[in-house]
């Protein structure tokens, strides 16, 4: 085995002491130099000191003399000195009595001297005699070149560093040489003979001559040992192998019975995967059978509810004494409650059993905000203004599932209209980032910290006394929570006790078509209303969007030199008085009960009254027929929109007489008129002889339901356009899929409320033409 001579220890370890020596070489032979600059520096300045004064008393007494002459021959005496390369003797008038000077002596060394020593230095004496001390003669003066000093001692310098050089090298050689012997031969010798070494057989390693107690000679003992453990080693091994293979032909035998014994496992196994399909089938059919009973006590607990809010709600409608509108109002707003806790327990089923499926269409994100803030507004206390400010930037449709929108847009306000009496509830609506963010603002009660972890959970509210008060399940939250995570958004919320509280949903509804810019408007538009009022955030941010000339007046400081071409206020009373001194028309928003009668309508004509919340159709209609001055009538005297002319037939198919009374007297009073079929037969029946602009379909019925009876319509395909409604109380999610695989147009869910009822109408008789 051969072994680099760079990488033997005799090498390394010369290595390391000659550079040990080397370095300790050097820096004793630095020291060594710098003492002798120290006395060399010292030596100059003596020698030149001694030379000095060797020559001011022969100075003095020709300077006495004023002898330039021997003053010459003193100087040129001085300039032998190989240091002294200038001379001057000046008199006591300071003018020169003698000068000499000589070149300075050149070398490529003599950097190095000048950086030690530097290049001149210069001395002067002063020149007196003894018999007159005190009188100045004048001054000797002597210029030294200190490379005569610095020479030498730069030879001395080099010498040095050499001779440590030398010897360093010298030490190396003989180190190899020493630990070549000494170490790497012993050890070269050793690995020879354990590469050559017969595992098998048991002699040991020869010691090198002279090695036996020193390091080397413990080393070949400690491998010597070694080799003997390794041998019994081996011998055990053997035997251990020979147990082995005793201990596998065990093993076959014992393989042999285990296989046989998993055999049967595997077969008891088989048959608990058969007892597990069979109770996972019966499982699914427990699941489908809970769906089934949910859509059986849904059918069954919203027919009886239709029945009751549909009766109250028309009774609502006639004339009552104050006591008895009073207890139905609180019954019919007790039954509302009862349909929503209904909806929020079926929803929250959904989700615990994974049926909640979300839809994925295309629809008008800010006409939904603005439609279920203004059915919620109702609600709203006396005190309290409700807002809803729709970014101008809104895209005009988005994709989702709007149903689930309006249900968490739903909850959202109608919570904080519960919890506020005075004030304002915002509701703002902005797109950012590629997500829709829908925030709700109001000034209430506020959610106290400790209640603000647990008002996310199912039947669950701030405190016992909230539930006392404001009433409610604690369920609303909860689903939005959960519905947000289906949608992949995130619910949020800031509150402070006493001051109010902000939830904020952000969903990520991607934009399907831009928002369409509205034609602009001229014109110069001045609001009387506070600023911290919502009519005024919604008018700053709309009417400059329109393209006009906007200006907020805060109420109290009058219209005095102020042109305009349209007033704004949510102050009616403020008005009264400003007419015929102002001529521009007028727009009032405020509540529905805080209308100005009809008497002080027509004294401020021309003038316009919208119920707040004021949508931005609703703002920008009123904006643009007050800037053409078309005068409207007043609302009370306006005709229902979404009320179909008088020749609209309805047919009603509905079993129940309760629903029949109910859905024909909504019908009625929204100025339809309506034919009543108990069963699908008979709505055949109806079809061949009379014309009908629409039908709502029961989908449970005797002799013929809903369902084939609207597939027998499509079929018979006379009336491929008619719209057919279902109502049913049914609201699970196949329930919808199933009506429109039958040919039903829409879905309307009981118990049945006008306002849905008029929505669904006026989206499927927009005008007056006969569909038969």
């Amino acid at each position: 085995m051969n072994i680099a001579p760079t990488n033997r220890l005799s090498y390394k370890q010369a290595s390391l002491a000659v550079l040990a020596a080397f370095l300790l070489g050097t820096l004793l032979s630095l020291a060594k130099i710098g003492v002798d600059y120290a006395s060399q520096s010292a030596s100059i300045e003596r020698e030149i000191n001694s030379l000095q004064q060797i020559s001011l008393n022969p100075a003095a007494r020709i300077a006495y003399n004023i002898d330039a002459e021997l003053a010459q021959e003193l100087l040129l005496g001085l300039l032998r000195s190989p240091a002294v390369i200038g001379a001057e003797i000046v008199g006591s008038d300071h003018r020169p009595l003698a000068s000499v000077s000589r070149p300075a002596m050149s070398s490529e060394y003599r950097v190095f001297s000048d950086m030690l020593f530097k290049p001149r230095r210069y001395f002067e004496a002063p020149l007196s005699i003894a018999h007159a001390p005190d009188e100045p003669l004048g001054f000797l003066r002597l210029e030294i070149d200190t490379y005569a000093f610095g020479s030498a001692f730069l030879e001395r310098s080099g010498l040095t560093l050499l001779t440590g050089f030398a010897s360093s090298l010298l030490l190396a050689m003989v180190l190899l040489v020493v630990f070549n012997r000494m170490l790497t031969r012993p050890l070269v010798g050793i690995i020879h003979q354990l590469s050559e070494h017969n595992p098998n057989e048991s002699r040991q390693l020869l010691c090198p001559t002279g090695h036996e107690n020193d390091e080397i000679g413990i080393l070949a003992q400690t491998i010597n040992q070694l080799l003997r453990k390794t041998g019994q080693e081996i011998d055990q091994r053997r035997e251990a192998e020979n147990r082995l293979t005793e201990y596998l032909g065990e093993l076959e035998n014992m393989v042999s019975s285990r296989t046989a014994e998993l055999e049967a496992a595997n077969a008891r196994l088989t048959q608990s995967n058969r007892d597990l399909e069979t109770a996972r089938s019966m499982a699914l059919e427990m699941a489908q059978a809970r769906s089934a009973f949910l859509a059986n006590m849904s059918h069954e607990i919203r027919t009886p509810l239709n029945g009751l809010l549909g009766m109250l709600s028309l009774s609502l409608d006639g004339p009552l004494s104050s006591e008895q509108r009073q207890q139905l109002s609180v019954a019919h707003a007790s039954g509302k409650v009862l349909v929503r806790l209904l909806n929020d327990v079926l929803d929250l089923s959904k989700f615990e059993s994974g049926q909640m499926e979300l839809e994925q269409i295309p629809f008008d994100l800010g006409a939904l905000i603005e439609d279920a803030t203004a059915l919620l507004s109702q609600s709203a206390a006396p005190g309290v203004e409700l807002t809803c400010l729709i970014d101008p930037e809104l895209p005009a449709q988005v994709i989702g599932d709007p149903t689930r929108v309006r249900q968490i847009a739903s909850n959202l306000i109608s919570n904080a209209l519960k919890f506020t009496r005075f004030g304002r509830v915002d509701v703002r609506l902005q797109a950012r980032d590629g997500c829709m963010r829908l925030a709700v603002r109001d000034t209430g009660i506020g959610i106290s910290r400790e209640a603000q972890a647990r008002i996310f959970q199912p039947f669950a509210q701030a405190t016992a006394d909230i539930t006392r008060q404001y009433g409610g399940t604690g369920l609303g939250l909860a689903l939005t929570r959960k519905l947000c995570e289906a949608m992949q958004g995130r619910l949020a919320f800031s509150s402070k006790e006493g001051l109010g509280s902000t939830f904020t949903v952000e969903l990520p509804l991607p934009s399907h078509t831009p928002a369409t810019p509205r034609a602009a408007l001229q014109g110069r538009v001045v609001a009387l209303t506070p600023g911290s009022s919502g009519l005024a955030d919604l008018l700053e941010m709309q009417l400059p969007h329109w393209g006009l000339e906007y200006r907020r007046v805060d109420i109290g400081c009058g219209l005095a030199g102020i042109e305009a071409d349209l007033l704004i206020t949510d102050c009616p009373q403020c008005l009264l008085g400003l007419r015929p001194a102002i001529g521009f028309p007028f727009l009032v928003v405020t509540a529905y009960g805080s209308f100005l009668p009809r008497e002080e309508t027509l004294a401020l004509a021309p003038l316009q009254q919208l119920a707040r919340p004021l949508s931005r159709s609703a703002l920008y209609l009123a904006v643009t027929r007050a800037l053409q001055a078309v005068e409207e009538p007043p609302p009370s005297e306006v005709p229902d929109s979404r009320a179909a002319p008088r020749q609209q037939q309805v047919l009603l198919v509905e079993d129940n007489p309760v629903n029949q009374m109910v859905a024909k007297g909504m019908l009625v009073k929204l100025g339809y008129e309506v034919a009543i079929a108990p069963h699908g037969a008979e709505a055949l029946s109806y079809l061949e002889h009379g014309p009908v602009d629409l039908i709502l379909m029961d989908c449970n019925m005797p002799v013929m339901d809903g369902y084939e009876t609207s597939r027998r319509i499509r079929q018979d395909g006379r009336w491929p356009e008619l719209p057919i409604i279902a109502l049913t109380a049914n609201i699970l999610p196949e329930e919808r899929e199933r009506c429109r695989s039958a040919g039903m147009s829409d879905y309307l869910a009981k118990p049945l409320r006008r306002e849905d009822l008029a929505n669904m109408l006026h989206t499927w008789l927009p005008s007056g033409t006969s569909a038969t």
